[in-house]
């Protein structure tokens, strides 16, 4: 996949199924929405998510934050 793949042409929110260690790109795009913050962030700089609530975050700040707040 890239940027002059057609089937990726003019297609930015990615849509990923989160899993253990990995993810699985379901619809193409550039980027996915932090849970947290809303901030967009690359694939390419994708680093945190949660398989269990299947939701992405910007950074280990973010991760940390959600899982204290599904933890209580």
């Amino acid at each position: 996949m890239n940027a002059h793949d057609p089937d990726f042409a003019g297609a930015d929110l990615a849509k990923l199924h989160y899993g253990d260690g990995d993810f699985a790109v379901l619809k193409p795009g550039r980027y996915v929405v932090c849970a947290v913050t809303g901030k967009k962030v690359p694939l390419e700089q994708l680093r945190y998510w949660s398989a269990a609530l299947q939701e992405a975050y910007a950074g280990p700040a973010e991760a940390l934050q959600r899982w204290q707040e599904t933890n209580r």
